[in-house]
């Protein structure tokens, strides 16, 4: 089995990208949002955490957000409580899916957390800084100070596109990116 992570800056289109590859696909977002939907014992492991924040009786995305805008310190806390999850539920995936030729990790802090294994495939996006923006602003709850804090997490983007493998520059026209996956793909499966 062959695992591609996708790499890059937030709002570059990384999960656009990894969705055209069409093999099992691990989101760690999509992940995330799982757990505070479902996930009873992050919930209170959270409201223990930041009993400020988690006011009712489930986890509400704007009140995480809230946290993460109040306070840097707050983003280690959620971390270090939802982080390990993720990793489990990554973990399982890769058991269910250790037939497969390809796996794709959509996973935000991929390096950062130290996910990484030797033989990996690491795939970085990258895009012009304004049409980035212009993707952001149409996010719901998000702001500068939000993007700043969570960019203090993350290596530096020049370092993670040095240890890359590959490079896509999203132009984030669908045709011409579908198209690059597929020579990469190809690139991968015949190496």
């Amino acid at each position: 089995m062959i695992r591609i992570a996708v790499l890059g800056d937030i709002g570059v289109g990384k999960s656009f990208v990894a969705k055209q590859f069409n093999c099992p696909l691990f989101n760690a977002d999509k992940e995330v949002a799982k757990i505070y939907k479902n996930d009873r014992s992050c919930y209170l492991k959270l409201k223990k955490a930041l009993p400020k924040y988690i006011i009712s009786d489930h986890l509400d995305k704007k009140f995480i957000l809230k946290a993460v805008l109040d306070s840097k310190n707050n983003i280690k806390k959620i971390s270090k409580i939802v982080h390990p999850i993720v990793r489990t539920r990554m973990n399982k995936f890769l058991v269910k899916n250790s037939s497969k030729n390809l796996v794709i990790l959509d996973i935000p802090l991929y390096l950062e957390n130290k996910l990484n294994k030797k033989g990996d495939v690491l795939i970085f996006v990258e895009a012009k800084r304004k049409d980035i923006q212009k993707r952001l602003k149409r996010r719901e709850f998000f702001n500068g100070k939000l993007h700043r804090n969570l960019k203090s997490l993350q290596l530096p983007l020049a370092k993670k596109k040095k240890l890359s493998n590959f490079v896509i520059k999203n132009t984030f026209n669908a045709l011409k990116t579908k198209n690059d996956v597929k020579k990469i793909k190809n690139e991968i499966i015949n190496t």
